[in-house]
């Protein structure tokens, strides 16, 4: 008997084929074309009245199976003669006895390397090897009467149809990502515990991993943005490459980042922030010392060793969440978010224009330009159906553009309302909670849209334009509780953000997308998109000329002291990274005094004997103590500045 046959779900044979196929195939068997079949050495042969064949082996699932019709892929015949054979088995007259206890049910664990090599060919088994080499992580589902056993890897999910036959997994991936993610998924149930809900396979030795990393951000640190030369900034595109191969590419993604910034430095760029020099410098020692913690966050997630450099996605659905509008310098930049349901991520597409001299470039000029053949206004606030796509290990989008890339752009409508409950939140409390929960942005995945949600709306509140911070505020209430403050920033890239946005908060939202913090305890939100009764709303790319005349705000937000301490402390640290350690003088540690008596006064005491020792060490020839304590020092003031 073909158990594996029998295991096949409606659902699951939508999977493996498609529903239309299904369909198909159920509608010619109750219309009477019923093929004869015969069960010979495991393989089922299926004849139909209209003379095509379907043979399914013994092994292999539908993807070994072969049919005369002459179909490229899956065919109705082949879905039909699984239908077939379980209306038969069905038919049968029951066993005059009980069957056996076939014992505990079969796990993915079961299939052997053998089989994998067989099912997948050597490069498969070789890509996996390497990622397993580096670590990976994935959240387990364990087979049950009503689910089948699933593995979510961090760039594919792979369900196994039936379990324990490779023949019938199933993976959002596809071509040799598909295949590599399969095998990953298989060593991931063999090394789990039964019932674990994650597990971390594989992962070289962190320290060894990241130790030349900080060595030159040390280097760094030491003769600052100025003394940042080209031979050290060849030596960190070195390590950068060096870390991509070892697949260590959150920690790649911070050396390139780092990289930028001293070129934008060393370029006398408007772009150079010293601030993000400082948060770079702090990043990577982190990120060491976290994988390096046995007790912490897995080291995979730390290192991003478990992400694969390109994801190929073939005819996946997208649901616009709206786009951001920026400037860098002398250049417009662009980032467009999109929603892919079934893995529950939000990827984006980043671009960015030059500003011609005197003119200026706003979003609603962006707006109207294309992407992949589609207006970038359509792409942020529509449905997307792309038949070519790559995504990156960072969650960048990357569209085809061929003559076979098709990219179509369908409205909006109420797709927010489908997307998964990792996605939107009706519940602000808990989304606030949750948040709270994560790691520190330090030690994060770099992704770019990471804290992008959806957020249901009962109810709004405008509490109107504070032209002090330049800032318009709304606070929303979640259909199950809890509530978020709207924050929408005045920027010269944007001019009729402002005004876009008062009109769509005023219009009774259905749903606002946006990046998502935490400030003294309050949710807030800064939307990238608005959901109206009459569409959505995406501020950032809305005509207007910042002429609009606003409603008016209650009494500014005083300044508070914990913050301001907060605020201070980071600045310190800024431009110490700035100037380098080597190059600090009295006027330096006049100023780290200061922020630790300031800490102090507010009763941040272990942040204040940090910068203590900050100051002792700016005083002390020892440059290995003096880097050991701004780290220390910048760490803890990032991750305290992340949870006020």
């Amino acid at each position: 008997m073909r158990e594996d046959l029998l295991a096949l779900t409606p659902d699951a044979l939508a999977a493996l084929a498609n529903r239309g196929l299904v369909k198909r195939a159920a509608k010619d068997l109750d219309a009477g074309t019923v093929p004869e079949l015969s069960l010979a050495d495991g393989a089922l042969t299926a004849v139909f009245p209209d003379g095509a064949t379907a043979v399914l082996p013994a092994e292999g699932g539908l993807e070994a199976a072969t049919c005369s019709c002459g179909a490229p892929g899956k065919c109705r015949h082949r879905v039909g003669a699984v239908l077939a054979y379980q209306r038969e088995q069905e038919a049968a007259p029951a066993a005059a006895e009980a069957p056996a206890d076939t014992g505990p049910v079969k796990t993915p664990a079961v299939i052997t390397d053998d089989q994998l090599r067989a099912a997948f060919g050597p490069h498969a088994f070789k890509a996996a090897e390497a990622t397993r080499k580096a670590g990976y992580t994935a959240r387990l589902t364990w087979p049950g009467p009503d689910q089948h056993a699933t593995a979510e890897l961090p760039a594919a999910t792979v369900k196994f149809l039936v379990p324990g036959d490779v023949g019938y997994a199933h993976s959002d991936a596809t071509g040799p990502a598909r295949d590599a993610a399969i095998v990953l998924a298989v060593w991931a149930f063999r090394e789990a515990d039964e019932g674990a809900a994650t597990v971390s396979v594989g992962g070289a030795d962190p320290s060894e991993t990241l130790a030349e990393s900080v060595h030159l951000v040390h280097q760094v640190l030491l003769d600052g943005a100025a003394g940042a030369d080209a031979v050290l900034r060849a030596a960190l595109q070195r390590e950068s490459k060096a870390l991509t191969r070892r697949r260590a590419h959150w920690p790649a993604g911070a050396v390139n980042d780092l990289i930028d910034q001293l070129q934008r430095y060393e370029d006398r760029s408007a772009a150079y922030d010293p601030h993000r020099l400082a948060v770079l410098l702090a990043e990577i020692p982190a990120r060491a010392r976290a994988a390096a913690h046995p007790a912490g966050t897995p080291a995979a997630h730390v290192l991003g060793s478990e992400e694969a450099d390109a994801t190929p996605l073939t005819l996946v659905r997208l649901t616009g969440l709206g786009a951001r509008v920026g400037a860098e310098g002398d250049r417009r930049t662009l980032e467009l978010y999109l929603a892919q349901p079934e893995t529950g991520m939000v990827l984006s597409i980043r671009r960015d224009w030059p500003v011609p001299e005197n003119e200026q470039v706003t979003g609603a000029d962006i707006a109207a330009r294309r992407l992949a053949g589609c207006r970038i206004g359509s792409l942020a606030a529509g449905n997307t159906v792309t038949e070519a796509a790559t995504r990156t290990a960072a969650r960048a989008l990357k569209l085809g553009t061929g003559r076979l890339a098709k990219t179509q752009v369908l409205p909006l409508g109420l797709a927010w309302n489908d997307l998964p409950a990792s996605l939107r939140a009706t519940d602000f409390d808990a989304l606030a909670a949750e948040l709270g929960e994560r790691p520190p942005a330090l030690v994060r995945p770099r992704v770019a849209a990471e804290s992008l949600r959806v957020l249901a709306v009962a109810e709004t509140e405008l509490l109107g334009y504070d032209p002090a911070s330049q800032r318009l505020h709304a606070l929303v209430t979640g259909p199950d509780g809890g509530t978020a403050r709207v924050v929408v920033a005045h920027t010269a890239a944007a001019p009729g953000a402002l005004e876009a946005a008062e009109q769509a908060l005023n219009s009774g939202p259905l749903a606002v997308a946006g990046h998502l913090h935490r400030h003294r305890g309050e949710l807030i939100v800064e939307p990238t998109a608005i959901l109206t009764p009459d569409g959505p709303v995406v501020p950032d790319l809305a005509p207007g000329d910042d002429s609009a005349e606003l409603e008016a705000a209650g009494e500014s937000a005083v300044s508070e002291p914990v913050s301001a301490a907060i605020e201070d402390a980071v600045s310190v640290c800024a431009d110490l990274a700035h100037q380098g350690l080597r190059r600090s003088r009295e006027p330096s540690r006049v100023r780290v005094e200061a922020a630790a008596a300031a800490l102090n006064r507010v009763g941040l005491q272990r942040a204040a004997t940090d910068f203590v020792h900050l100051s002792k060490a700016l005083g002390n020839e020892d440059e290995a103590a003096k880097s050991a304590a701004w780290t220390a020092a910048a760490v803890r003031m990032l991750v305290t500045a992340e949870l006020h």
